[in-house]
């Protein structure tokens, strides 16, 4: 089926939000800096709702057929019995395969079921519904016949959810805290061969941790964690795979910023886990994601789905010698329009896919990200001039629906406007003395959304964020000397460690990397070059994530007006520029 287009009256993500702000507005203002009476009154801006733009757009699927399990039962038996089926992760509709989980870049969730031709709405209970973090299929792990899902939410959840179905109904039986230390949780399969999928950990430094399944699901449903070795950052994804090889033990592929695809082979053991591994590819880089599957077509071994930056997927099997996979076959095409994918490989993004810009004649324009490279045409989000004179921002996310939020800095004040109607509210006063303001996303490892300013004397601070968009920590001193710069820009992580992070350019026109740490007291490593001449570019902007693979992207508008993407490589540098559009020299605030 083709996509279509369709825009709602009053769209579920714009509802969504207003609520979230709703409760702000009725609960969280009392974390709020206080006013005072000689406060100046809140801005009377108008904002419009944003209408979604992925309603209607389903990506077109075509995979491998099934074997019918006499078939099945005849290979295993051909192959001298060698081939034990595992249980598939995410199977919801019992038919014995994994069906593909997957958020849209307008946050709603969808389940595209292996027995149906069409994706249609899943939803996961939440404090705010479809705003998680991450989504880690399990499997069955109550012995209920149903199959069951982590949720990770952005400020470090990890919760249970016992009994999900098609209709997508669980609720969470356990949660633990602390998880936002590591930047990437997923779960293999079944690593120690007692027939329960387990969980893998990976720490920014590189560390990877085993957490066995124990089969008590409402109390404790990981024993303590296992140090499976270092130097684990040196893949960009990570992708459980299930069973590859055929030997009823989860295995694990790892893909290197260069391209390269590396199989660890399951052992078994808890204390070690993996086998040497074994370069088995090259060149996939041309992928955003890679996305473990499962068993495609019956054979009883775990398969991979690519996709591409355009959206194309394409399907690999396993071809039962190690873990080496057969020619790549296209299997559909339009899977960009989801920014989250259940099994995907790449550190989970959220905060900011966006683009504000504010024209020389004072009206609000938005951008988003199409995850293949490109934005959405733009969308009004003022009447016209009616923001001439603002400064407005956006701020990685501020609270947990993992969204973009619409600030304003307005006479030594600071609004949060998160594309709501109704009061403005006031989230932190004495702004007046900063000429710079940065929302770059969590500075202070809590994975709530911070701020980052610097003052006319030149000394940066942080602002350590509530987690409600409410308001904000008392400031945190970074350092002196940054009127050094005269661009700082941020909005997650460039260098592939899940970390936030931000860049500064001076008027040499020289740009550097500064390295997010999760550490409020010393937020960042020093600085390193990305480059010189960047003084090319009137305006550099940072959008979040536009090509897909999780990790933040920057802009930059030259002297002509067009607009020019930088992708980053996962190694703290961009690739080459790619013009994406012109008209851009409009906008007298981009960010």
């Amino acid at each position: 089926m083709e996509p279509t287009r369709s825009v709602p009256a009053r769209p579920k993500r714009a509802r969504r939000i207003a609520a979230c702000t709703a409760l702000v507005l009725s609960a969280g203002m009392l974390l709020a800096a206080p006013a005072s009476a000689d406060d100046a009154p809140a801005p009377h801006r108008t904002v419009t709702e944003r209408p979604t733009s992925s309603t209607g757009l389903q990506p077109t699927l075509t995979l491998p057929k099934h074997t019918t399990q006499k078939q099945k039962a005849a290979a295993a038996e051909g192959a001298g019995g060698a081939v034990v089926a595992a249980k598939p992760r995410a199977d919801f509709d019992d038919d014995g395969y994994s069906d593909l989980i997957y958020r849209t870049y307008d946050a709603e969730l969808f389940i595209s079921p292996s027995t149906a031709d069409q994706a249609y709405a899943f939803e996961i209970p939440g404090k705010v519904p479809s705003a998680h973090k991450d989504i880690i299929p399990v499997g069955d792990q109550t012995g209920d016949g149903v199959a069951d899902v982590l949720t990770l939410s952005p400020y470090g959840s990890l919760s249970f959810r016992a009994g999900m179905s098609a209709a997508g109904t669980g609720n969470a039986a356990w949660t633990g805290k602390g998880w936002q230390i590591y930047n990437k949780v997923l779960s293999p399969g079944d690593l120690t061969g007692d027939g329960r999928s387990d969980l893998l950990a990976r720490t920014p430094a590189g560390e990877l941790y085993l957490y066995a399944a124990t089969g008590n699901t409402t109390t404790a449903p990981f024993s303590a964690r296992v140090l499976v070795g270092k130097g684990w950052g040196t893949y960009d994804q990570l992708i459980g795979a299930n069973d590859v090889n055929g030997d009823g033990i989860a295995d694990l592929y790892g893909r290197t910023v260069s391209g390269d695809l590396y199989f660890y082979a399951g052992t078994g053991s808890k204390a070690a886990p993996f086998a040497e591994r074994v370069r088995v590819g090259h060149g996939w880089k041309i992928y955003n994601q890679v996305i473990g599957v499962d068993d495609l077509n019956g054979d009883g071994r775990g398969d991979l789905l690519a996709r591409a930056v355009n959206g194309d997927v394409f399907v690999y099997l396993a071809t039962g010698n190690g873990g080496e996979l057969a020619t790549r076959v296209a299997s559909g095409t339009g899977l960009n329009v989801a920014s989250l994918l259940a099994g995907a490989g790449g550190n989970p993004d959220f905060g900011k896919n966006d683009l504000l810009g504010l024209d020389t004649k004072g009206t609000l324009w938005s951008y988003w990200s199409l995850n293949n490279g490109t934005l959405t045409p733009r969308y009004k989000l003022s009447d016209d001039g009616g923001w001439k004179g603002a400064k407005p921002f956006h701020a990685s996310s501020l609270n947990e629906n993992t969204l973009v939020d619409l600030l304003e800095v307005f006479d030594g004040g600071v609004y949060n406007y998160s594309y709501a109607p109704g009061p403005v509210p006031k989230i932190s006063s004495n702004w007046g003395s900063y000429n710079i303001t940065v929302g770059p996303g969590d500075l202070t490892g809590d994975g709530k959304g911070d701020l980052l300013t610097r003052d006319t004397s030149g000394y940066l601070y942080v602002h350590p964020g509530n987690g409600t968009g409410s308001g904000f920590g008392a400031r945190v001193k970074v350092g002196g000397g940054w009127n050094t710069y005269n661009v700082i820009v941020g909005s997650g992580d460039f260098t592939g460690d899940g970390r936030a992070d931000i860049l500064a350019r001076n008027a040499a026109g020289t740009l550097y990397m500064y390295r997010g740490t999760g550490d409020v007291h010393r937020p960042f490593l020093s600085p390193f070059p990305v480059g010189k001449g960047w003084n090319t570019y009137a305006k550099l902007a940072t959008p979040g994530d536009l090509n897909g693979d999780g990790k933040a992207d920057l802009v930059g508008v030259d002297r002509n007006g067009s607009l020019y993407l930088y992708t980053s490589n996962g190694s703290g540098q961009f690739t080459a520029p790619v013009r994406i559009g012109g008209g851009w020299g409009t906008y007298s605030i981009l960010n």
